[in-house]
């Protein structure tokens, strides 16, 4: 099926996997309201529609996301709770269970940056290029830089990407950690379709779980750590997955993940 939720914005979901494309290719897919609010009902809709595996978010026209679309001048409203708004948006991206796949053709720029390194995993074109380019613009990271920078590619490098605004290419982005993979341009499709085939066909409950745990570890002792494991692990157990996978394996065949409860 497919529908447009904003002019901005489309998203189609097929076979469990929700893609959402930022569609204004003409301005590089730069954010202006109409893309705030699309995104904000797309990552509603990922968080609150089942059967929905994975969610990939891509732009249109060769580009990722040029950043927040500054040319209209001064919006309505405060600035301080127009920014609490989009950052709420930030937060829903990071805060959906299932995994999250950033497609990233050409330009990711600014917020459009930190939109792609939001993702779980990001899959980039040869001729991609990345930019925190908030400094040339006399303003300060936001969309989640400052607390996604430093703990994927560390806090040296964090700073001279913010401070310094360079544009770097996907292959220096890949050799610092800011990328998951680097691919030809040509290949993007096909990859990244990989990708999202291995994600779809695993057990939801599991790798939500295991995505969730792995984002507050950073900020938990170990001791916290391991409760919020054993939590987890309760959890999982209550559900027909490793049972399917047990099963799976003793018949040696590949297992089908529902993500279904089995305690009644």
């Amino acid at each position: 099926m497919t529908d447009t939720t904003e002019a901005a914005v489309l998203t189609e979901l097929v076979d469990g996997v929700l893609t959402i494309t930022l569609n204004r290719p003409r301005r590089k897919n730069a954010l202006d309201a109409a893309s705030w609010h699309g995104l904000e009902a797309a990552f509603t809709r990922a968080k609150r529609e089942e059967g929905i595996r994975v969610v990939v978010l891509t732009g249109a026209g060769g580009d990722f996301c040029a950043g927040a679309d500054l040319s209209g001048g001064p919006a309505d409203g405060h600035p301080l709770g127009r920014m609490r708004w989009i950052h709420d948006i930030a937060f829903a991206l990071h805060s959906l269970p299932m995994p999250t796949v950033a497609k990233v053709p050409g330009a990711a720029v600014g917020a459009g940056c930190n939109l792609a390194i939001g993702c779980d995993f990001v899959i980039a074109g040869r001729s991609a290029r990345f930019s925190e380019i908030f400094a040339q613009r006399g303003l300060s990271l936001d969309f989640g830089g400052s607390w996604l920078l430093p703990k994927i590619v560390g806090l040296q490098q964090a700073k001279r990407l913010a401070l310094l605004a360079e544009i770097i290419g996907a292959e220096e982005a890949k050799e610092i950690g800011l990328i998951t993979y680097l691919v030809e341009d040509a290949e993007l499709d096909a990859r990244t379709d990989e990708l999202v085939a291995k994600l779809a066909a695993g057990a939801p409950v599991a790798l939500a779980q295991s995505k969730a745990l792995l984002n507050e570890a950073a900020d938990l002792t170990l001791r916290e750590a391991l409760e919020g494991e054993t939590r987890a692990q309760t959890i999982n157990f209550g559900g027909t997955d490793p049972a399917a996978a047990f099963e799976a394996f003793m018949a040696k065949r590949t297992p089908e993940f529902t993500g279904e409860w089995a305690v009644k």
